[in-house]
Protein backbone atom coordinates (compact mmCIF):
# COMPACT_ATOMS: atom_id res chain seq x y z
CA UNK A 1 0.00 0.00 0.00
CA UNK A 2 1.20 3.21 -0.90
CA UNK A 3 1.71 6.05 1.78
CA UNK A 4 0.61 8.57 1.62
CA UNK A 5 -2.43 7.25 0.02
CA UNK A 6 -3.03 8.63 -3.91
CA UNK A 7 -6.57 8.99 -4.33
CA UNK A 8 -8.65 9.76 -6.92
CA UNK A 9 -12.19 10.93 -7.51
CA UNK A 10 -15.04 8.84 -9.62
CA UNK A 11 -17.88 10.57 -10.57
CA UNK A 12 -20.96 9.83 -12.48
CA UNK A 13 -23.63 11.46 -14.56
CA UNK A 14 -27.60 11.26 -14.89
CA UNK A 15 -26.59 9.46 -18.61
CA UNK A 16 -24.38 7.01 -16.96
CA UNK A 17 -21.30 8.00 -17.77
CA UNK A 18 -18.17 8.44 -15.27
CA UNK A 19 -15.06 10.55 -15.33
CA UNK A 20 -12.36 9.98 -12.97
CA UNK A 21 -10.26 12.93 -11.81
CA UNK A 22 -7.24 13.48 -10.36
CA UNK A 23 -6.95 16.07 -6.98
CA UNK A 24 -3.31 16.32 -7.47
CA UNK A 25 -3.36 17.24 -11.06
CA UNK A 26 -6.43 20.18 -10.31
CA UNK A 27 -8.80 17.57 -10.67
CA UNK A 28 -7.52 16.61 -14.20
CA UNK A 29 -9.98 14.16 -16.12
CA UNK A 30 -7.40 11.33 -16.35
CA UNK A 31 -10.19 8.81 -17.48
CA UNK A 32 -13.42 8.73 -18.69
CA UNK A 33 -16.10 5.60 -19.63
CA UNK A 34 -19.50 5.26 -20.99
CA UNK A 35 -20.32 2.88 -17.81
CA UNK A 36 -19.41 2.75 -14.07
CA UNK A 37 -18.04 -0.29 -14.53
CA UNK A 38 -15.98 0.61 -17.54
CA UNK A 39 -14.55 2.95 -15.03
CA UNK A 40 -14.07 0.45 -12.25
CA UNK A 41 -12.03 -1.56 -14.62
CA UNK A 42 -10.28 0.98 -15.60
CA UNK A 43 -9.48 1.57 -11.52
CA UNK A 44 -8.68 -2.27 -11.00
CA UNK A 45 -6.80 -2.70 -14.42
CA UNK A 46 -4.35 -0.16 -12.76
CA UNK A 47 -4.13 -1.75 -9.47
CA UNK A 48 -6.43 1.21 -7.65
CA UNK A 49 -8.29 -0.27 -4.90
CA UNK A 50 -11.67 1.21 -3.87
CA UNK A 51 -12.81 2.76 -0.66
CA UNK A 52 -15.91 2.13 1.46
CA UNK A 53 -18.13 4.68 1.33
CA UNK A 54 -20.35 7.31 -1.67
CA UNK A 55 -20.40 10.64 -1.81
CA UNK A 56 -23.56 12.56 -4.12
CA UNK A 57 -21.97 15.51 -6.07
CA UNK A 58 -24.74 17.72 -3.82
CA UNK A 59 -22.90 16.86 -0.62
CA UNK A 60 -19.70 18.61 -2.06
Amino acid sequence: MLSPLYILLLLGDESGSCRIFDPAKSYAVISASSTYDEAQHWLLEDEYEPIEGRLSASEL
